[in-house]
């Protein structure tokens, strides 16, 4: 199974990004051959729709599953469109939430929010 989570650094180590659709960078964790990829978030400078973006990528990835702090109401809708199951992340490092999903430790995404709409 193929794991993503929003990471700002390239680390197992590091912690989950606190913005799923402006994360410098995503973390791919095959739960079956242990390998970690990472991929440059290309939606991180995008003046709009980042998240949307950031959720295609993820779905392009062939991540089933996605563990962040929360994810705005568009980017959800695509990731479950394409079957990818959604789980909160807890305090710590994606090698913390990792293990906690694979002990079923993590609860299902319910910090799902409306999308921002910046006025300039």
């Amino acid at each position: 199974m193929k794991v993503a989570i929003p990471v700002d650094v390239q680390s197992l180590d590091g912690a989950v990004a606190e913005n799923f659709g402006r994360a410098a960078n995503f973390l791919f964790y095959d739960t079956e051959t242990k390998a970690a990829e990472y991929l440059d978030n290309s939606a991180v400078m995008s003046a709009g729709g980042a998240g949307i973006k950031a959720a295609q990528a993820v779905v392009d990835a062939g991540a089933q599953v996605l563990i962040a702090p929360r994810c705005g109401e568009n980017a959800a809708q695509v990731l479950e469109a394409a079957g990818v199951k959604l789980f909160q992340s807890v305090g710590g490092t994606a090698q913390e939430n990792l293990d906690a999903f694979a002990a079923g430790a993590l609860e299902a995404l319910a910090n799902i929010h409306a999308g921002f709409h910046h006025q300039g």
